[in-house]
């Protein structure tokens, strides 16, 4: 090994070891260690959909589950959430869907979608039942 190959080799080493450790400062750990599951949001006839604010952290993965219990045909949407995360996937009956975008997911009977996805942006971001205006048909994401 010439003197030159062997400085490049630490050189890229040392690149390596500061992208990594600049990764980590930036918040981007959290994606090594797994994804974190959240309590899943529940579509039901006049029942709330969420039980409590979610409260994320930017940068990290998360996957929800999105039940609807049959009761009514019920939408959930969310623009400003959906462009403010990268969406993994959404499985729905063990079909792996691998979206550009999303705005909603529509439920015309009992199901369950599971959406695993990224936090991009701080912000309030919510989801909700199109045409409600109770807090109870909505639920809320906090990304710090």
């Amino acid at each position: 090994m010439t003197i030159k190959n062997a400085f490049l080799g630490a050189l890229a080493a040392a690149f390596v070891f500061a992208l990594a450790a600049d990764l980590h400062a930036q918040g981007f750990a959290g994606l090594l260690t797994g994804k974190t599951r959240l309590a899943p949001i529940t579509l039901a006839s006049g029942k709330p959909l969420a039980k409590a604010p979610y409260e994320l952290q930017s940068g990290k993965y998360y996957s929800i589950d999105i039940i609807a219990d049959g009761s009514a045909e019920l939408t959930i949407a969310g623009p400003d959430f959906f462009r403010n995360i990268w969406v993994n996937e959404v499985v729905i009956n063990d079909i792996e869907i691998r979206p550009l975008g999303i705005d909603s997911l529509e439920f015309d009977d009992e199901g369950k979608a599971t959406i695993s996805f990224v936090t991009i942006r701080p912000g309030r971001f919510e989801l909700r039942i199109p045409g409600t205006k109770a807090d109870s048909q909505r639920a809320l994401f906090i990304v710090k």
